[in-house]
């Protein structure tokens, strides 16, 4: 991790890691809700590469009921801005992954995430004074955990999005 005060600006606000660890918590209590477990590390890789860019987050389905591989279809260029903004991301969310821990907002079992419930309550009220962009942003992070717990195994997703973990 570099120094916090070192990191552009650009950095700080879009990427910081209390926010993304916001994002992961959302998405692994939308997994848990589906599937009952946690979400796989390697499936959290793709939370923040689909929900922070914004074309991505509002090319999103409506429903969990789209398959993952019929929305590739539909939006081509999906599956390369995912693959290659994951690449990107790595390193921010494997630091949103260790601030959320740090904080309790995240817990970890072997292979995966598990959101703290008691992490709600803190989340809500911090999106009480948010933007609408933020508040769309942990909206659809919750939809991706569910839609990705409805997609099939870790190893489908990652070879629908083409990336590997």
């Amino acid at each position: 991790m570099s120094l916090w005060t070192g990191r552009p600006s650009e950095e700080r606000s879009l990427l910081n890691p209390s926010f993304c660890s916001c994002l992961l918590w959302q998405a692994a209590e939308g997994y848990k809700s589906i599937s009952q477990d946690f979400l796989p590390f390697e499936l959290s890789f793709l939370v923040l590469p689909i929900v922070l860019h914004r074309v991505t987050r509002e090319a999103l389905p409506a429903t969990i009921r789209t398959s993952l591989a019929v929305w590739i279809d539909d939006n081509p260029l999906a599956r390369s801005r995912v693959a290659d903004r994951s690449r990107m991301l790595v390193k921010f969310t494997k630091e949103a992954m260790m601030f959320g821990g740090l904080h309790g907002l995240l817990e970890f079992k072997a292979g995966g995430i598990i959101a703290n419930p008691q992490g709600k309550k803190l989340i809500s009220a911090d999106m009480k004074d948010s933007t609408d962009e933020v508040r769309a942003c942990v909206k659809r992070a919750e939809f991706v955990g569910k839609w990705l717990a409805n997609s099939g195994s870790s190893g489908t997703v990652m070879a629908i999005f083409g990336v590997r973990p």
